[in-house]
């Protein structure tokens, strides 16, 4: 295992990315995108996804020079055609779109559509949460949860997001597929031939298992309601925007790399101050934050508020690096020596 400071990577997937295409706005969302989600310790969707995200380009999934088209339907309300870029992009575009709007009209909400795979929510709320406002992001992606009662997966592993403002730097911040694991984690435990540590993929015909190998699907939370959470999400981003749903949804890893994939995601951006001031707001926040964290736990252990392990993660990673394991480090050297782009391991 090697570590690698923030700073550095955050260069190199800049230069990696520039060289592969990517005009200066998607190639800054993206980066950024992938590297944060990885201080903050959320690995399964942050620089692994380098090396893909580098073909997507090269082979015309992914469009590295967009040409956004938004059609503000309603005051506060609009479509915005992602001319299939990264998720990233499109969705840093939709946030910036959605702030004027939401400090004009207390609130606006964004769909997205001819979008890809755009990494983890986190990086689109937070970036309103920090400016204030409260934020939801969801989008969908192929069929990867196992039905409720049945044999196979119709709906993605559709994450819900949520982020607010308080005091503390960090916003308060909720973000979660409806599944135990996302598939990008069930796909590191096969990278490194291991057993997941519970039961939360199912095989071909609809069973639990441990087996990464075997897994076909993922279990969905609390039975019938992680399965809901998921359509729910589907009709904001599949229905709602046009894009295609369910089992039509093109695999991220198994259809064809120049085939853009289309998805949708959805995003709504709110002014905290409807009820009271946004300092008054702040401050109940932070609040409730401090209430929380001082509930009596269990042993050794403490209750923690969404975002906390992930704003301690973020703060070690950033004194000691990012670990990187032996199969990204060789993906990484190999980016590197491709596009003559060093990094510092």
């Amino acid at each position: 295992m090697k570590r690698v400071n923030f700073d550095s990577l955050y260069s190199f997937h800049k230069s990696v990315l520039s060289h592969a295409g990517l005009d200066d706005e998607t190639c800054e969302a993206v980066s950024f995108g992938l590297c944060e989600t990885s201080l903050r310790g959320v690995d399964s969707h942050g620089i692994r996804l380098l090396p893909h995200y580098v073909k997507s380009a090269l082979t015309g999934r992914k469009n590295p020079r967009p040409n956004y088209q938004f059609d503000r339907v309603f005051p506060a309300f609009g479509c915005l055609d992602a001319d299939n870029t990264y998720g990233h992009a499109a969705g840093m575009k939709a946030i910036d779109l959605a702030i004027p709007l939401s400090k004009q009209y207390g609130i606006c909400a964004i769909a997205v559509k001819n979008s890809s795979h755009p990494g983890a929510m986190a990086s689109f709320a937070l970036r309103a949460a920090r400016q204030g406002y409260i934020a939801f992001a969801f989008t969908h992606a192929d069929a990867l949860v196992c039905s409720h009662g049945g044999r196979r997966a119709y709906f993605g592993t559709n994450p819900i997001c949520v982020a607010a403002p308080r005091e503390e730097e960090e916003p308060f911040c909720l973000d979660m597929a409806p599944t135990f694991i996302p598939w990008n984690k069930l796909l590191m435990y096969r990278e490194r031939g291991e057993d997941l540590p519970e039961p939360y993929a199912a095989d071909d015909i609809g069973e639990p298992t441990n087996d990464s190998a075997m897994a076909r699907s993922l279990m969905p939370i609390g039975g019938y309601k992680g399965y809901g959470i998921a359509a729910m999400v589907e009709v904001l981003c599949g229905v709602l925007t046009g894009m295609a749903f369910g089992r039509a949804i093109p695999g991220m890893y198994s259809s064809p790399m120049e085939q853009p994939r289309r998805l949708g995601q959805f995003y709504m951006v709110l002014r905290s101050d409807v009820c009271l001031s946004q300092h008054e707001f702040v401050r109940r926040m932070q609040e409730m934050t401090d209430e929380v964290r001082r509930e009596p736990a269990r042993d050794d252990q403490q209750v923690k508020l969404p975002n906390d392990p992930q704003i301690e993660i973020a703060r070690t990673r950033r004194q000691e690096g990012i670990p990187v394991d032996n199969y990204l480090y060789q993906e990484l050297r190999k980016l590197s020596q491709d596009f003559n782009v060093p990094i510092e391991f």
